[in-house]
């Protein structure tokens, strides 16, 4: 079963980066790691070698893994986006019902997600709730502490 996630350009463009940087970077210094360890000699007692073999299995499951991801991506076409309801690539202002206080969002991959940058997954409990609604409608969000409302205020790209 595939899990197909939606990317930004810059996103997919970070996501090649990293799998780039892995392979041509990455894995031959491990490699010469690995090669250094068992030019000393005697690979049963030699915890250089185990500790490389290691590394790399763990750098080739990531590699794995992260080129499963980029033959499930899908670019998102910003030109297509409906600014009438809130979808991936929505910047959506947002206003707690219960408290006023007001905050903006962009709704994005959960692989690009960052809330330094105030880009939040679509997967997240406030990219859910909002998912779909319109400006002036509530969003009800399950959240550990309870429901929470939000009331979309204004939804930009």
């Amino acid at each position: 079963m595939s899990n197909i996630s939606y990317y930004t350009a810059e996103g997919l463009k970070h996501l090649k980066d990293e799998i780039h940087e892995l392979k041509t970077i990455q894995r031959p210094k491990i490699s010469q790691q690995i090669a250094d360890a068992r030019d000393k000699g005697d690979l049963s007692e030699n915890a250089e070698y185990d500790a490389a073999k290691e590394a790399q299995g763990l750098l080739e499951a990531k590699i794995s893994k992260l080129e499963n991801l980029l033959a499930n991506a899908r670019l998102v076409d910003e030109s297509q986006i409906d600014n009438t309801k809130v979808f991936i690539l929505s910047t959506v202002k947002l206003k707690n019902v219960a408290n006023g206080t007001e905050m903006s969002y962009t709704l994005v991959a959960e692989n690009e997600a960052n809330l330094a940058a105030k880009k939040i997954s679509v997967d997240s409990p406030i990219g859910k709730g909002v998912l779909g609604k319109a400006v002036g409608e509530i969003a009800q969000v399950q959240v550990p502490a309870g429901i929470v409302e939000f009331e979309i205020l204004e939804i930009t790209r």
